[in-house]
């Protein structure tokens, strides 16, 4: 309760009335709508990269190592862009240029005539990815102050994944019309509308703190009728607690035996098990299962916290059995199967780390937690490259038993506490 006997949720209200055009639920609509469009992009790219790497003289291995450090890189670098936001608070303009790296780089694969260049674009896309998302997700964490976080990131990742099931539908079409150039090179035209929507959306919500009842007593809310904000002094720095280094643990874990889409559509165009317009039809199904996932996952969470997210796990174990097979109908499964799995983890895991670091080191924590994630999924998508061409049985024996070991890190979560939901702790 306030000095003036009000709930501690009214000043944070009033101010984003003030300062904000949009209330939370806006704003979380409408950053859904700015990550649906940028998804469009790097999600219909992210659907032929595996085969558009092999007509380019990739091997398995290769696009596993290849699709990884992408992935780590979009991951991992936030090492660096979490706690750069934190320090500078300059949250809109680092959200604004990573999603301005991955509307250049992408459309730029269709003129790549070589397998460096194409690899350069890939990465760097995934560059785009580690800029932007730290400053966001601790925009979207203050709006899920009051909406739920579980409710907000659900929201918000429904949305995003509506994107990646209409891009690779998009490129689909393009590829059976004209090939692989005209695939990436109409991603272009939703990528410049997402950078107009970022931009507009700042305009309309430039202090998504004021979102936050946490942070009303630290300074940042006095000027709530200004539409910049004034930072509070520095905070002392306290070391982030010993569930959150768990929990980055038990995700790596998880991660560790969890296949990149390129190793996946990999095997579907050297095996010819689809013909290659249809290869981005299941990654399409896989976004749509990951939409899906989302919105159950977050609800589970506001409910029971992180127990929710263990179904990921006999998920992602069961992706070697249908998504690797030589059977149309088994790898159609799969790619719902795969598609589930990442929903949760990509909902689920973010929501969580809101409620696992104090407010002020939010985008330090998403770093850090990202790193470990991203680190994780480069090596074991590298080594799941590697027992995809030499030992599909391996492969299998490989992603149960790092599942089995996720479940085993996950158990002291439970007896701390840590799984437990934000509105029950």
């Amino acid at each position: 309760m306030s000095s003036l006997g009000q709930p501690a949720q009214a000043q944070p209200v009033t101010a984003a009335r003030r300062g904000n055009r949009f209330g939370p639920m806006g704003f979380v609509l409408s950053f859904g709508v700015v990550s649906m469009l940028a998804d469009v992009v790097y999600e219909g790219a992210r659907a032929i990269t595996g085969p558009y790497l092999a007509t380019l003289g990739a091997s398995a291995v290769m696009v596993g190592f290849i699709t990884g450090v992408g992935e780590a890189v979009a991951l991992v670098l936030r090492l660096g862009t979490g706690p750069l936001a934190d320090r500078t608070r300059k949250y809109w303009p680092l959200t604004i240029a990573g999603y301005a790296l991955t509307a250049v780089a992408v459309p730029l694969l269709a003129l790549a005539g070589s397998l460096w260049q194409a690899s350069a674009l890939v990465i760097t896309e995934r560059f785009g990815k580690a800029v932007r998302t730290p400053a966001r997700d601790t925009m979207l964490s203050h709006a899920g102050a009051t909406l739920g976080r579980g409710r907000a990131f659900a929201i918000h990742e429904a949305l995003d994944q509506s994107g990646a099931l209409v891009g690779p539908l998009l490129v689909s079409l393009m590829i059976a019309v004209s090939g692989y150039q005209l695939g990436f090179g109409v991603l272009a035209i939703p990528g410049a509308l997402a950078i107009a929507a970022v931009v507009l959306l700042r305009r309309f919500v430039p202090a998504p703190e004021r979102f936050d009842a946490g942070l009303a007593g630290n300074g940042e809310l006095a000027n709530a009728t200004a539409h910049v904000t004034v930072p509070a002094a520095p905070a002392v720095r306290t070391p982030l607690p010993a569930r959150f280094w768990w929990y980055s643990g038990f995700t790596a874990v998880s991660m560790f035996g969890f296949s990149t889409f390129g190793v996946v559509s990999y095997h579907l165009e050297v095996e010819k098990v689809l013909s290659p317009a249809l290869i981005p039809v299941t990654y399409a199904v896989s976004m749509g299962a990951a939409a899906l996932a989302a919105l159950a996952s977050g609800a589970l969470y506001d409910r029971i916290g992180l127990r929710g997210l263990l179904v990921a796990l006999p998920l992602t174990a069961a992706v070697p059995f249908l998504s690797f097979s030589d059977s149309p109908a088994l790898v159609w499964a799969g790619a719902a199967v795969w598609g589930a799995a990442l929903g949760i983890h990509e909902s689920t895991l973010r929501a969580a780390v809101a409620d696992l670091v104090p407010a002020a080191r939010r985008g330090t924590g998403y770093g850090i937690f990202t790193a470990v994630y991203g680190l994780a999924w480069l090596a074991g998508s590298t080594i799941i490259g590697a027992l995809y061409a030499s030992s599909p049985a391996g492969l299998a024996v490989f992603t149960i038993a790092t599942q089995v070991a996720a479940l085993l890190v996950f158990i002291p979560l439970l007896r701390s506490g840590a799984g437990r939901s934000a509105a029950s702790a």
